[in-house]
């Protein structure tokens, strides 16, 4: 994803996109986003969240927390989200759908 000023595009945004190949262009103005081009295969929803400034801060944290290493293994998630019985039922169902392919 690519993003450009629109007080700094030097040329018209048809030629930013006409260079694109599968990229999104972000066109903002110093009060935030403005337009998307193109919009090839993009939902809505990805397209809001990827340039909510909450959501890419959270992507950020995220981010800096797993380069710290700061991270859980599946089962260590399972044990701090699940409640002890549902999480050993969920594991369970895993394992038999696994062993059934």
């Amino acid at each position: 994803m690519k993003s450009i000023q629109l007080l700094n595009a030097s040329r018209p945004l048809a030629d930013y996109a006409r260079e694109l190949e599968d990229e999104i262009l972000i066109v903002t103005d110093p009060g935030g986003p403005i337009a998307v081009v193109p919009l090839k295969a993009v939902d809505r929803e990805s397209l809001v969240l990827s340039a909510h400034p909450e959501f890419l801060d959270l992507i950020a944290r995220s981010r800096a927390q797993f380069a710290a290493g700061q991270t859980l293994t599946l089962e260590e998630m399972k044990r701090a989200v699940l409640p002890r019985r549902k999480a050993s039922e969920a594991l369970r169902r895993t394992r038999k759908k696994a062993a059934r392919r």
